[in-house]
């Protein structure tokens, strides 16, 4: 079979006989455009040989030749958009046959042995998933989307390729899964295959155009489209799928089986790299420059800890897939950049308050950094809600009584110190003496007289004011709602400052693909005092921050991750119960009334 004959069916519809039935709404589209225009032209016809002379065929005429023209004029339009508009095309890392040829002369010996053109080009994506992408469209070629031969008139599409099965995978197992996917590109050089998916591809760019410019005329028609040939354009799809599938069964199918396991695994490990590593990092203005290297790292541990390990050890020792390429470093560099504005919406290019980090300088550049960024946040809500520094205890002596919850009998139900109500302070509206606060984090803390010998920023502060021996968590809710007003605005704040050098650098500076819902301002509130713990343990107990590859920033005592902190702090955000935590604080030796550093 070659790869512009027929294709093959597999127990489904064939693929050819879908598309066709998508090019027939085509055909009927055009036809009734064309109706007008048709009745305008017999009726014309017909009085000129003096068969219509009679009244009212002369007005009837005129009325169907100008509709016919302002259905013509109408139609024309809808056609160049459906036929200009640029077709969504996937970002991605272009990958030049120079700098991967090895991988190039694998792609095309997969070609060869099913019998299939090979792709025009490679390119990698920040995703766990390989598709063939067709970018010959002549919008691409106009707007310079693509300068290669890939944008050219009847070339085979593009294969995309997840960068993370690069590093993960083996050279004989990326083999096994890109197989089918190469072949593929057979199918998509069938003529009514390749117009029908690029009518389908149109119609979409022409919603995408309606939507943004306002302009439902544009809009509608395409819909009404699209969902006439929704079906058969899946079905052709799938077809596709299945008659690439049964011609790749000769290549490696055996070894296939063994791969698509990778496969899940890479997604597994890949997902927990991004949302657990790679976002505290975003957060902060830095980016993995690593990502792809970072994730053998974050598998290799998921299959320990699964117990996988012995299995998984043996075929570490084939080559890697990254091999195929001439200089793996800059490519995950660049995958890597890609990945967070993908996900995160950064610049597109590094800048002084983006900038990438190393993973042996993660613990310090960014979990420090988030660490103390927190506290800061967290000491300025306390600010902003008057809470006072309170009294810490001496080094032998018990610990300060609460001085964050009201203390007078005046306050009505719900009062916070200040004079505060719990409603103002989560809407994020300080009290009047709170104004008069420190205006800068820095500054947090930093004004208060030393008592006993301490000043500054301290965690009994926050263990005082979360202390709740009712039970009833205002001073949490409150709290909650402030650290979340004050995130809010500066996100806010980042976001309006991004537009300015976003068009200096030629960023997206909204993410494509975000990572996670907003969270909860009990999560948020969470997040901080365990930040908060965290400084405090680094400064007066000899702890360190570091990373786990799958759960992200950790605390390390003695070169040892603690991992049972995190239901000790619920216990006080969300009962306002101390003393779980107390007792693991007195346990490590750490001091809640030493001051930490917040810079």
């Amino acid at each position: 079979m070659s790869g512009t004959g027929s294709i093959k069916e597999a127990g489904v519809p064939s693929a050819r006989s879908r598309a066709l039935a998508v090019l027939r709404v085509r055909s009927r589209a055009l036809a009734v455009g064309l109706l007008p225009a048709a009745f305008a032209v017999v009726l014309v016809a017909a009085r000129m040989t003096g068969r219509l002379s009679a009244d009212p065929w002369p007005v009837v005429t005129l009325v169907v030749c100008v509709v016919a023209a302002v259905v013509l004029l109408v139609g024309g339009v809808f056609a160049a958009v459906v036929l200009r508009a640029s077709p969504a095309v996937t970002p991605t890392v272009p990958l030049s046959e120079a700098a991967a040829p090895d991988l190039y002369r694998l792609v095309r010996d997969l070609a060869d042995r099913m019998d299939v053109p090979p792709p025009s080009a490679i390119a990698l994506t920040p995703d766990c998933d390989s598709w063939l992408e067709d970018r010959t469209h002549a919008a691409h070629r106009r707007s310079a989307i693509s300068a290669g031969p890939e944008s050219e008139q009847g070339a085979a599409p593009v294969l995309v390729i997840g960068s993370p099965f690069l590093w993960w995978m083996r050279v004989a197992e990326l083999r096994a899964v890109l197989a089918p996917v190469v072949a593929g590109t057979g199918p998509s050089a069938h003529p009514d295959i390749a117009d029908a998916r690029g009518f389908v591809r149109g119609l979409d760019a022409a919603v995408d155009v309606g939507n943004r410019r306002g302009l439902g005329w544009i809009g509608a028609p395409a819909r009404l489209l699209l969902r006439l040939c929704r079906t058969d354009a899946t079905e052709m799809e799938r077809g596709v799928a299945a008659a690439a599938s049964e011609r790749a069964q000769g290549v490696d199918y055996g070894l296939r089986i063994v791969a698509q396991e990778q496969v899940g695994l890479a997604y597994a490990g890949w997902d927990r790299l991004l949302t657990r590593v790679a976002l505290p990092a975003w957060r902060m203005g830095r980016w993995p420059a690593h990502l792809d290297a970072g994730v053998v790292s974050a598998l290799t541990e998921l299959s320990r800890r699964d117990r996988l390990a012995e299995g998984f050890t043996s075929r570490l020792g084939e080559r890697p897939a990254c091999d195929l390429l001439e200089q793996p470093g800059a490519v995950d560099e660049a995958t890597s950049l890609l990945a967070a504005r993908l996900f995160h919406g950064g610049p597109a290019e590094p800048g002084p308050d983006w900038s990438p980090v190393d993973w042996a300088a993660y613990p310090e550049e960014v979990v420090d950094r988030k660490w103390r960024a927190e506290a800061a946040r967290l000491h300025a809500a306390l600010d902003a809600l008057a809470v006072p520094a309170g009294r810490p205890a001496g080094p032998a002596g018990p610990a300060a009584a609460p001085t964050g919850l009201a203390g007078s009998g005046s306050a009505g139900p719900g009062a916070l110190p200040g004079g505060t109500s719990a409603a103002q302070a989560s809407q994020g509206s300080p009290s009047p003496s709170a104004a008069a606060g420190p205006a800068t984090i820095e500054a947090t803390g930093s004004a208060r007289p030393a008592v006993d010998g301490f000043a500054g920023p301290t965690l009994e502060r926050v263990l005082g004011y979360l202390t709740d021996p009712a039970g009833a968590g205002a001073a949490s809710e409150a709290l909650a709602g402030r650290l979340s007003g004050d995130l809010a605005r500066e996100e806010r704040a980042a976001g309006a400052a991004q537009p300015s050098a976003g068009k200096a650098r030629g960023a997206d500076a909204v993410p494509l693909f975000p990572l996670q819902p907003p969270r909860s301002g009990r999560d948020l509130l969470a997040d901080h005092v365990t930040a908060m713990v965290c400084c405090a343990a680094v400064d007066s107990a000899g702890a360190a921050p570091g990373l786990d590859w799958l759960d992200g920033p950790v605390l390390l005592i003695g070169g040892d991750r603690r991992s049972d902190l995190a239901p000790r702090v619920l216990c006080l955000v969300e009962d306002g119960n101390p003393e779980p935590l107390r007792d693991w604080l007195a346990d490590l030796g750490v001091r809640p009334e030493k001051p930490v550093r917040l810079v």
